[in-house]
């Protein structure tokens, strides 16, 4: 978790460097403040990035570990930390990551979607609710209580940076581990136990990528593709939603989110 030092964004950095070097044994959950949902727990080990706080330096704050620095020492801490972490749960640090589905791995969700609400195609599982809340509902009760959500937008980052706040709304709905990431990420990062969101949405100004045959649009909605695939070949459940129009999908998918209860 930050703590006001500026260093926001290093935590995403910490948190996709664990999960790469423990091959995924490690689950990293980058939190958006002290008292975010998740920050703390049991089998949690919080720590603040940082040090400006330091462990139990006022209220909402329950860091058992604080971490001070500038940023590049930060870089090498964490790096060795990583590699640490790597050899005590006896995975090699730098070992590959498992590849992604191959060509015959079945396709989810070519056809039209599940339902059609406002600004959002649902597009649910076999066996799920076909509605946004009673998928969402669906996704976050889970088969496995302890095992973790993990949301990918497949969107800017910038422009729609504002459905990051799904994570904290569903952590706070269903009581478990929740992370978000921007996609495209490696399945072998993001697969885990529990189940899978992913946020893709409509592209209304797109470009050529120079010398290929296909758009940066045309690019990103492969790259969902690609890891809806691999996680179905590891018959994972995933649910995916897609914004027929971003700005007004996103405020949709939090207003539900916020009136959603597992």
């Amino acid at each position: 978790m930050p703590d006001g030092t500026g260093l926001d964004g290093l935590r995403h950095w910490v948190a996709a460097l664990l999960a790469a070097a423990t091959g995924g044994r490690v689950l990293p959950i980058a939190v958006e403040s002290p008292d975010a949902p998740g920050a703390t727990g049991a089998g949690v080990l919080t720590v603040d990035l940082g040090g400006a706080l330091g462990p139990g330096a006022g209220p909402g704050v329950a860091a058992d570990v604080a971490v001070n620095g500038p940023l590049g020492a930060h870089f090498l801490a964490w790096e060795y930390a990583a590699a640490a972490a790597a050899v005590t749960l006896r995975v090699d640090p730098f070992a590959e990551p498992a590849g992604t589905a191959d060509d015959d791995a079945p396709a989810p969700d070519t056809g039209p979607p599940s339902s059609v609400e406002g600004a959002i195609e649902v597009y649910a599982p076999a066996g799920a609710p076909t509605d946004l809340a009673g998928a969402l509902r669906w996704l976050g009760d889970g088969p496995d209580s302890d095992a973790h959500l993990a949301i990918t937008a497949h969107l800017d980052r910038r422009a729609d940076s504002a459905v990051a706040g799904l994570r904290p709304l569903l952590a706070r709905a269903t009581g478990r581990p929740v992370t978000f990431g921007w996609g495209p990420r490696h399945p072998g990062h993001t697969d885990g136990s529990g189940g899978h969101l992913q946020i893709t949405g409509a592209v209304t100004d797109d470009l050529e990528v120079p010398g290929r045959p296909y758009t940066f649009g045309e690019l990103q909605a492969a790259q969902a593709a690609g890891d809806r695939r691999a996680l179905a070949r590891r018959e994972r459940p995933v649910l995916r939603l897609h914004l027929t129009e971003r700005a007004a999908g996103v405020a949709q998918l939090l207003d539900t989110a916020g009136r959603t209860r597992t």
